[in-house]
């Protein structure tokens, strides 16, 4: 059984018409066609449901398909191994975050000393970062959510106060500290469902008793801060974004365990690189230095 046929195999799956797949694989209709039924003949089963065009996995296709997809995610690993090994990997991250803004020091920072990794950054919504590496996507994540599947290790990198930021000459604005339920009628600012830190700030907002009311939701952390200093309304943020010379106030918040809680995640079963090793621990020292000074 070739294994290049096992890649064709999961192409072929995964697009479920046989002339996209030969299309995307780059060979001709006729061929990706005799390399499947070769296959089947193989194993001496169908792998598909033939549809006119349109092919459709039947179930000994759906069992195969999960063996496949270990056998040549086990392969890729194993390469990835090797090619660390014999010193010709000079090292590549893929990694997914809500937001660059924790990083962007410490990464800076990591390229200066290894200026040859490979960096790919996804940015998407914090819901979406445990499935994107369920998928095998990418490398590891940076996320304040807990954790929802076996298998998905965890390693703690930083505990970020949250405060209420309020306008200049709001009426709260020469507080230290506020109950989170003392600001129940305010206009608050937020991000779209999903976005960001909504999650978490949602948890936050149900253990003080209260639904707050949006005037605005965007989708960019700088956004929020900008708009509390119109005067537009208040909102939630975490001390990493504070600025040194904002007129924005920030109150904590003394009724409740306003934190936000930042582990990289990974998957056990997979092969971690050493740069993705490497960096991890470089990134989770730069904050506990920053958090000790």
């Amino acid at each position: 059984m070739d294994t290049l046929h096992l890649y064709y195999f999961r192409t072929i799956a995964r697009i479920q018409h046989m002339t996209k797949a030969a299309e995307e694989l780059q060979m001709t209709q006729p061929a990706l066609s005799k390399i499947i039924a070769r296959l089947e003949e193989d194993l001496g089963i169908p792998l598909f449901d033939r549809q006119g065009r349109n092919i459709r996995l039947n179930n000994f296709g759906k069992a195969f398909l999960r063996k496949v997809e270990i056998a040549l995610d086990a392969l890729e690993d194993g390469r990835k191994e090797i090619e660390e090994l014999s010193g010709l990997y000079s090292g590549s991250i893929h990694l997914a975050v809500t937001s660059v803004e924790h990083l962007s020091s410490p990464l800076a920072d990591f390229l200066s000393q290894y200026p040859k990794t490979d960096f790919r950054i996804t940015q998407v919504s914090m819901m979406e970062l445990e499935p994107l590496l369920l998928s095998g996507d990418v490398d590891i994540c940076l996320t304040a959510l807990p954790t929802q599947h076996a298998g998905v290790c965890s390693s703690h990198v930083l505990e970020e106060q949250i405060y209420l930021t309020v306008p200049p000459n709001h009426r709260f604005s020469d507080r230290q500290s506020i109950s989170l339920a003392e600001a129940a009628a305010e206009a608050f600012i937020g991000y779209n469902e999903g976005q960001f830190y909504q999650p978490l700030n949602d948890i936050f907002f149900e253990e003080a008793g209260f639904h707050p009311k949006y005037i605005c939701r965007v989708n960019e952390p700088s956004a929020i801060a900008s708009l509390v200093r119109a005067g537009v309304g208040v909102a939630l943020v975490g001390e990493c974004g504070r600025s040194a010379d904002s007129p924005l106030s920030l109150l904590k918040i003394h009724d409740h365990s306003t934190k936000r809680n930042y582990k990289f995640i990974w998957l056990e079963s997979r092969y971690l690189s050493e740069a993705a090793k490497t960096f991890m621990e470089f990134v989770t020292e730069f904050f506990r230095k920053s958090e000790t000074n």
